[in-house]
């Protein structure tokens, strides 16, 4: 195993995919204002759906649920719920 395994395969276990359901999106500048709260936390890469009120949030490293529940609530958003995403295609 080289060097470059190693490290790729460490970066999985410290990645991981979650949903987040958002109330309080009511249009494009409601979501982008959400997607922007979200990607604004270290480690976090965010794709809000406004049409599904909910965001994908890749995680790399420990973000507690809470973070993303701050940042939400910040811009008035509430996070209902957050489910981490599993299956092949996390």
């Amino acid at each position: 195993v080289t060097g470059s395994r190693i490290r790729r395969r460490k970066k999985e276990v410290n990645s991981m995919k979650k949903v987040i359901e958002i109330k309080g999106m009511h249009c494009s500048h409601c979501s982008t204002t959400a997607e922007n709260a979200l990607n604004a936390i270290p480690g976090v890469k965010a794709k809000v759906d406004l049409k599904k009120s909910q965001a994908v949030v890749s995680v790399t490293g420990d973000v507690p649920d809470e973070a993303f529940i701050k940042a939400l609530k910040e811009f008035g958003y509430e996070a209902v719920s957050i489910t981490q995403k599993k299956g092949l295609f996390e």
